[in-house]
């Protein structure tokens, strides 16, 4: 029993380390002056449900992944405090040429990209 019980544990652990490698690999490509949302990510990972978990990988990911550049399905910065400064995402996405409107969202007309379906 408690074998059956690890080996389960260790595919649970198998099948979300496989989609967080997805997601950064689909947050990697993200072109400067663009982003994306969370769905679109869960989407092209193959499980359009999991928006909150690309969030949740997100939030452990290293300095070379551009978490930046995803933003919620209305384009707010619902990532933000996971930056240390709440400000910071902001800044570096407006370093990009990123533009917000009045309530502080991105501008998704302007600035979304969608990633390919695999």
């Amino acid at each position: 029993m408690k074998k059956k019980i690890i080996r389960k544990k260790e595919k649970k652990s198998k099948v979300k380390i496989d989609f967080f490698n997805k997601v950064y690999k689909v947050t990697k490509k993200i072109p400067f002056g663009k982003v994306s949302t969370y769905g679109d990510i869960a989407e092209a990972c193959g499980i359009r449900s999991s928006a909150r978990t690309v969030g949740w990988a997100l939030n452990g990911c290293g300095p070379d992944i551009p978490a930046h550049r995803v933003v919620n399905r209305f384009g707010a910065l619902t990532g933000k405090t996971h930056f240390g400064d709440p400000n910071l995402m902001e800044e570096l996405l407006r370093n990009e040429g990123i533009e917000f409107d009045e309530k502080g969202c991105v501008r998704l007309d302007k600035h979304l990209w969608k990633p390919k379906q695999k």
